[in-house]
């Protein structure tokens, strides 16, 4: 099977793309089950970051103060291909104070999304065997379906990028260490 196959079906065009991968002693069906129990903001350093981020949002009173931190329950389950492949969806703009998300349904609601100026963002996680177990490779695909939203967007993903990268690499951190806590 091709790395991110499922992904290339939901999401085959986009303009932005980050990919993250990590090496684990375990099976892929053991992988991908931890990867969804794992959430980012049990991180303290993601849950720095997600605060900083939201902070103007906050601020400015575009995301009210009893709203929940964005994390992972943010993304909308898609599609999971056995043990190889995992992936969610996520809409909105997110270079907004407020993410400007939109509720979406599930896989087809994702795919059919086609509302100008919001940009749609898959986040997949791949399990591959390898000789010393399971490579788990994460990669964040976003399309912007027009020239404003990715005009609006690019300055957005350079700016968070390198940190959403750490995030990622952490929370594959994070599946790594609930894997030995599993096994201990």
């Amino acid at each position: 099977m091709t790395r991110f196959a499922l992904a290339e079906r939901i999401l085959p065009n986009y303009q932005f793309v980050e990919t993250h991968s990590r090496i684990l002693a375990a099976d892929e069906a053991s992988v991908l089950d931890a990867v969804q129990r794992v959430a980012p903001a049990d991180d303290p350093w993601a849950r720095r970051f997600m605060a900083l981020r939201e902070l103007p949002g906050r601020l400015s009173g575009a995301l009210p103060g009893n709203r929940p931190p964005f994390g992972m329950h943010s993304f909308t389950p898609l599609a999971r291909d056995g043990d190889s492949e995992l992936t969610l969806g996520l809409v909105g703009e997110f270079w907004r104070a407020d993410f400007g998300l939109r509720e979406i349904g599930g896989l087809d609601d994702f795919v059919a999304f086609r509302e100008p100026g919001v940009v749609r963002l898959l986040l997949s996680f791949h399990c591959e065997a390898v000789d010393r177990g399971t490579r788990l490779s994460t990669q964040t695909r976003v399309h912007c379906p027009d020239a404003a939203s990715r005009l609006r967007f690019a300055p957005y993903w350079y700016l968070i990028r390198p940190v959403s990268g750490l995030i990622r690499r952490r929370m594959l951190r994070q599946v790594e260490q609930a894997l030995r806590s599993a096994a201990a």
